[in-house]
């Protein structure tokens, strides 16, 4: 797994407060071990303060803001979960934006936990098969997925994970499907 990711440029999308870190700081680990550079995107710049849970946790130097980056910058999406972070991301049009043009650029893109809402904002999950964290079940299959209860989906260059403890799962699953790079399917929900 080396050099698998080598010279590919993966975004890390996250608001400016409200990422679950561990679902940040693993795929990003992931992603450098595997020789990919991960850059952070944000509504803003400067700083994105992390979450444990509820809790505040380490604060992450924003790369590029999402307003002044495009889906052509980037080989791959990693959307962390967080509550508030999807949440306020699904109101931020060029956020929106950006991650629904990986989907028809037919670039891999990687969700946990609850990133989806931001999915489904973009419209991007029609027809998908996917997971989520539990409570996210009923407005996935309301926006058109199928909503399974599995440590990690794919779905033509599409990864979707639960929760942290998938995490292991998630990572080897993201990095595989990033390798691959493009996938044409993948621009059918786009």
């Amino acid at each position: 797994m080396a050099n698998t990711l080598s010279g590919k440029r993966v975004a890390f999308v996250v608001a400016p407060e409200g990422a679950e870190q561990v679902e940040l700081t693993e795929p990003w680990k992931a992603v450098q071990d595997a020789g990919g550079q991960p850059e952070l995107v944000s509504t803003s710049p400067g700083s994105i303060q992390a979450f444990n849970h509820l809790d505040k946790a380490d604060t992450f130097p924003v790369d590029k803001v999402v307003s002044d980056v495009s889906p052509d910058d980037f080989d791959a999406l990693v959307l962390p979960g967080g509550v508030a972070n999807p949440d306020f991301l699904r109101t931020v049009p060029d956020a929106v934006r950006f991650v629904r043009g990986f989907f028809s650029q037919q670039k891999p893109v990687a969700a946990i936990c609850h990133a989806p809402w931001t999915l489904i904002e973009a419209d991007v999950v029609r027809g998908r098969r996917m997971t989520s964290w539990p409570s996210l079940q009923t407005d996935l299959r309301n926006a058109g997925a199928e909503w399974v209860d599995e440590e990690v989906v794919t779905d033509s260059g599409f990864v979707t994970s639960r929760k942290p403890d998938d995490l292991p799962a998630f990572c080897s699953k993201l990095v595989e499907e990033f390798a691959e790079g493009k996938h044409r399917a993948q621009a059918k929900s786009a």
